[in-house]
């Protein structure tokens, strides 16, 4: 009945706020609607494990930082809330307010896919990932069979598509100077 109630209304920016503080539920916030989250896998938990694994420790060597889906992404030139998978940022966050609770300036934005996602990550989602100036790369990670889509920003502000599917495939997160194999990151996923 609350999820009922929630997407009729319009909420402004503070209401979604303390209504996240509050709530058992996260909620995107995309221009005053406040759309729930699906709920992950475990093979979507393994993944995202897995990258934090993999890529922590190369951001030690230049103080990055890396969060994952509890912690939001402020865009605000569509006024959106959003939690992404992962985020990796390249410095000390920037944050959206008071709390260290959002941030503003990831420069690789991951979302591993899911039935109920798939379109959102790969149209409108993107379209608004695209909008933050700091952003150089997003990847989406077919959770199901080996295939990584990474679009990477060039200097004319285009976006290319890398697409590996093999197991010995290496993802290069280019921004964050990184380096992992396919097999890594579905280790634990795919038999």
């Amino acid at each position: 009945m609350m999820v009922a109630q929630l997407a009729q209304k319009t909420y402004t920016i503070t209401e979604y706020l303390e209504i996240e503080t509050q709530g058992e539920f996260r909620h995107e916030f995309i221009n005053g609607a406040m759309i729930p989250m699906a709920g992950g896998t475990t093979n979507h938990n393994e993944i995202i494990t897995n990258l934090c694994l993999l890529i922590k420790p190369s951001l030690r060597q230049h103080k990055g930082k890396i969060y994952t889906e509890n912690v939001r992404l402020w865009i605000p030139e569509y006024s959106i809330f959003t939690y992404p998978d992962v985020m990796v940022m390249a410095e000390e966050p920037i944050y959206y307010g008071e709390n260290k609770t959002t941030v503003t300036n990831p420069i690789v934005l991951i979302e591993v896919l899911s039935n109920s996602t798939r379109d959102h990550d790969l149209g409108r989602k993107f379209e608004y990932y695209r909008s933050l100036e700091s952003l150089q790369e997003y990847v989406l990670i077919e959770p199901e069979k080996t295939l990584i889509m990474i679009y990477r920003r060039n200097n004319q502000k285009k976006w290319l598509l890398d697409i590996l599917d093999t197991s010995t495939d290496m993802l290069q997160l280019e921004s964050a100077t990184i380096q992992m194999p396919l097999s890594d990151i579905y280790e634990g996923v795919l038999s």
